[in-house]
């Protein structure tokens, strides 16, 4: 992307070149100033927009995040060369007009997720200010919450400049929303530090699997918020057929949520080999200890422990919803959402195959190299960016 001289009213500031040296604007030019708003954000969304916060403050692009503070503390957005300003995820007026506050001499803004699109629309309204909205996600709910959702879609989706879907699905979904324009996004896992990090972590496989409890027995990771629609139920269900097999393999489920106390007297009660871990932040230690990881259902996109366990060469049982056939091709074993008899005798099935084990792993080598770069990613957006903020000519009007 090039750089452009725009004409702009007083305090508004001038585009900047993406192959800006050492993170400055060129001479003469103040840089690009974008917001990027979050809600809560799922694990996938949060380590996006702090990976993309990093390339853009490297390309010389000023970046404010405006989410929740222990999202902040917990993605470290201020360490990416951020400013932070902390919008809890509510739409009340409070909270938009600390939004709108924050926004009040933005270029552009971006959101990442449908409640945090809302309420920048929310604080944007009556600005002529661009809205990049990302969608990470298809929200799941049912009755009138599904209406309620599919309404604040279609709002979404007709008042943002641009929709970036990351999975073709998304797209399709934003289109048939009202979206003016929608367009398949490069979402980049951050690039793994590899060798010594690597060999740290293989290091650190037997104490991880001491500690859990799995010395003499396979280990099998899952990862998510403990709620609804993240396809607990099914994982539990499935492990009444691994409690025949021996060894008896122990499921360990890293994260926090309300279905915590119900998923753990289910366990006691039905006596299943199951462990709740609660939130951890050495989900890489412990995936790399694991001899699967399973991803029962929730309809992310690109679901971050899909891209981690290709990455970390740990085979892969997923259930075939949102884009993950898009995102792990033919890298994982996909069975249908819901059924937990197919999902526990994949499990069985793969344990006792260490050749097709081996095969998947060399296969989610090659799926993750064709993945997006964190630079494919950071060039994509400064170009929608570039489109959205460079001066209409003089005898054209915007929309005409």
């Amino acid at each position: 992307m090039t750089a452009r001289r725009r004409t702009r009213s007083p305090g508004h500031v001038s585009h900047v070149s993406s192959h800006a040296p050492h993170g400055h604007a060129p001479h003469g030019q103040s840089p690009l100033r974008t917001v990027q708003v979050l809600g809560g954000g799922s694990a996938g969304s949060s380590v996006h927009v702090r990976s993309l916060t990093s390339g853009l403050v490297a390309r010389g692009v000023r970046v404010t995040v405006c989410a929740p503070a222990e999202t902040d503390r917990a993605y470290d957005f201020t360490g990416a060369g951020a400013d932070h300003v902390p919008v809890p995820r509510r739409h009340d007026p409070a909270s938009v007009a600390a939004l709108r506050t924050a926004c009040a001499d933005a270029d552009l803004v971006h959101a990442h997720g449908l409640h945090a699109a809302l309420r920048a629309s929310l604080a944007l309204s009556g600005r002529r200010v661009p809205l990049v909205v990302t969608w990470h996600t298809r929200p799941s709910a049912e009755g009138a919450r599904d209406r309620l959702l599919r309404v604040l879609e279609r709002r979404v989706a007709r008042t943002a400049s641009v929709v970036l879907g990351s999975s073709s699905d998304l797209v399709d979904r934003a289109r048939s929303r009202g979206a003016r324009d929608a367009r398949l996004s490069a979402v980049a896992l951050p690039a793994r530090r590899g060798g010594a990090a690597d060999e740290h972590a293989e290091r650190l496989r037997p104490k991880a699997r001491a500690e859990l409890g799995t010395v003499d027995r396979p280990l099998l990771m899952a990862v998510g918020s403990l709620d609804r629609h993240r396809g607990h139920d099914t994982l539990l269900d499935a492990t009444r057929a691994w409690r025949r097999l021996d060894p008896v393999p122990l499921l360990v489920i890293a994260g926090e949520g309300p279905l915590r106390g119900a998923l753990q007297r289910r366990i006691e009660d039905e006596g299943l080999p199951v462990r709740l871990i609660g939130r951890r932040d050495d989900i890489g230690e412990l995936l790399a200890a694991a001899d699967l990881a399973l991803l029962p259902g929730f309809p992310e996109a690109r679901p971050l422990l899909a891209q981690e366990a290709l990455h970390a060469r740990v085979p892969l049982v997923a259930a075939d919803t949102g884009g993950i056939t898009d995102l792990v091709g033919d890298a994982a074993e996909l069975v249908p959402h819901g059924d937990p008899e197919a999902l526990a005798e994949a499990v069985t099935a793969l344990l006792a195959d260490p050749v097709r084990c081996e095969r998947l792993k060399d296969r989610g080598t090659r799926q993750a190299a064709t993945w997006p770069t964190e630079d494919d990613t950071v060039a994509q957006v400064l170009s929608v960016y570039d489109e959205l903020t460079r001066p209409w000519p003089l005898h054209r009007a915007p929309g005409l």
